[in-house]
């Protein structure tokens, strides 16, 4: 059952499509004045998902583009690890003691207009600072069975946040219809801002490195990344993999690249071939992209889908489902396939089989990536922290 919030259900609940973009109208608007802003960088030192891609691919279009004077606002500790109570202790000091006193001490010190809550929703906005919050999905009301209960606890806590908020920026379509559709907010509050992409090409792509021996990745694979959780639906691969293995046809093996992977191989016996690699660097994983016959992703919910685009960018063909942001996000660079192993497996032989198939997609993705650059995030991100000195 959706999640909802006694703050948020007091929001007027006009909702419908999110009006024509005031960050494309303004892209290429010329600013009477810089806007002064601190721009929240919690994500950087707390997790390794796509966040934390996010926090850093901002800041580095933030400094290619003008229209502000941005500053990094976080406290600059790494909470990466989940062992306690070290974990628990910095959590309380970030967001109870640095995101109710220090933070906003430091916006006032500095002068802020807007405070940008890009990963986090737990500063106190000091009076007479705007305040623009990236929405990156609402998970949590959409699958609280996917999460613990003090996630949920922190969620509904966090709400009052947007619904106080003077813009949204959001990642995807998908998640503004979600947000308006489940949480009751207003269109007017939104603005989309698709994440860029690490390896576009106006991007210096990190030199490639192969992956040590022990891995011994075979010469045809097929690639899955994730953070394992039950939505990234590896579960869904490995019946598949076990089908093929169940007819004497054996799909070449999958390699796995995400967090939380000493804990896979526990759920029972991994299909034949896997490879578990754990959490891998970019010049590991621009390897793999190049030379994988596919990226198999079978997500269940993505408020974006960056490894779809970072696919993209490096010729690695995309098999996924049609769910949630991927079409928006994938557009016809994608092998879009029913949500059951297997579809999945047939999509899998095809590609393995069908090399024009294969350069078919290569040559949408390469097109497709295009869409998303780490400028195009900060222009437009900049539009909305101008638009967001006009709110009342």
């Amino acid at each position: 059952m959706p999640i909802f919030s006694n703050q948020l259900a007091a929001v007027a609940p006009s909702t419908g499509p999110v009006p024509a973009g005031i960050a494309d109208s303004m892209i290429d608007s010329p600013f009477l004045a810089p806007v002064r802003v601190g721009v929240e960088t919690t994500g950087i030192y707390t997790t390794n998902a796509g966040v934390a891609r996010y926090v850093r691919g901002l800041l580095k279009g933030l400094k290619r583009v003008g229209g502000h004077e941005s500053f990094e606002l976080g406290w600059p500790v790494e909470n990466l690890k989940y062992q306690q109570p070290q974990r628990a202790l910095k959590t309380i000091y970030r967001e109870y003691f640095w995101g109710k006193v220090l933070a906003p001490a430091e916006l006032h010190r500095k002068n802020a207009q807007v405070l940008h809550s890009t990963s986090g929703m737990f500063i106190r906005v000091p009076s007479g600072v705007k305040h623009v919050i990236t929405l990156h999905d609402i998970s949590i009301s959409c699958h609280p069975e996917r999460f613990r209960k003090w996630q949920i606890k922190s969620w509904n806590r966090r709400l009052g946040a947007l619904a106080k908020a003077d813009k949204i920026l959001s990642i995807s379509q998908f998640t503004a219809d979600e947000a308006m559709k489940l949480l009751g907010l207003p269109a007017s509050r939104f603005e989309i801002v698709h994440n860029g992409n690490d390896f576009h090409p106006e991007e210096p792509r990190p030199a490639e490195r192969a992956p040590d021996a022990e891995f011994a990745i075979p010469s045809e694979f097929f690639l899955f990344i994730g953070s394992l959780e039950p939505g990234k639906n590896l579960a869904l691969l490995k019946r598949a993999y076990q089908q093929a293995e169940s007819e004497g046809k054996l799909l070449p093996p999958l390699v796995i690249v995400g967090a939380r992977w000493q804990g896979v191989p526990g759920e029972g016996p991994p299909p034949k071939g896997w490879i578990y690699m754990g959490r891998q660097d970019d010049q590991i994983l621009v390897w793999l992209y190049r030379r994988a016959l596919a990226l198999a992703f079978p997500s269940i919910y993505e408020g974006f889908g960056l490894p779809v685009i970072e696919a993209n960018a490096l010729d690695c063909p995309v098999i996924c489902s049609p769910v949630s942001s991927l079409p928006e996000i994938a557009g016809n660079a994608a092998l879009f396939t029913e949500m059951t192993h297997e579809a999945y497996l047939g999509s899998m032989r095809q590609i393995a089989a069908s090399p024009d198939v294969r350069q078919s997609l290569i040559d949408a993705g390469r097109k497709n990536c295009q869409r998303f650059s780490w400028t195009r995030c900060a222009q437009q991100t900049v539009a909305v922290y101008h638009a967001s000195l006009r709110t009342g």
